[in-house]
């Protein structure tokens, strides 16, 4: 007897979901702000959790921050099969985060297959180009951030 394996669909999941929007956070460490984010993302299904751990590894060799108070944490190649879709958290805090002496105020921790994390980060790095968009995602609200950086009304 033959049986047949069900064929899986494979629901397509949106970039940026809004409960992955935390506003006004508490300050932390690098460290343990990076495990946040990326803990969102494992939560959120897009990562398996040693993605995590691979985000913490990446900002050991090559720091994240990005100018103009954006860091972009992401995990190293070794994890990338980690990743099982495209997505990203974003925490954004009052006061300043020490990032290796840079002021960070945004963090978006990004987990993307193949090569679409190139595609997320120049879609970010367009936004925080525009010093009055910058300033707006710096200090706005989860609902305009959400809308921000998902084009969602």
């Amino acid at each position: 007897m033959f049986f047949k394996k069900k064929e899986e669909k494979k629901e397509k999941k949106e970039l940026l979901y809004r409960e992955n929007v935390h506003v006004n956070c508490e300050l932390d460490t690098k460290e343990n702000i990076i495990r946040k984010v990326g803990q969102m993302l494992a939560d959120s299904g897009y990562v398996e959790q040693p993605y995590v751990d691979g985000m913490v590894e990446r900002e050991k060799t090559f720091s994240t921050f990005m100018g103009n108070g954006l860091a972009l944490p992401h995990g190293i190649e070794a994890v990338k099969d980690q990743i099982k879709a495209s997505g990203i958290a974003v925490m954004t805090f009052r006061d300043s985060v020490d990032w290796d002496g840079e002021e960070v105020k945004v963090v978006i921790g990004i987990a993307g297959v193949g090569e679409e994390h190139m595609d997320i980060l120049s879609s970010i790095a367009e936004k925080m180009l525009d010093d009055a968009t910058a300033e707006q995602i710096k200090t706005c609200d989860a609902v305009t951030l959400y809308q921000i950086l998902s084009g969602k009304e």
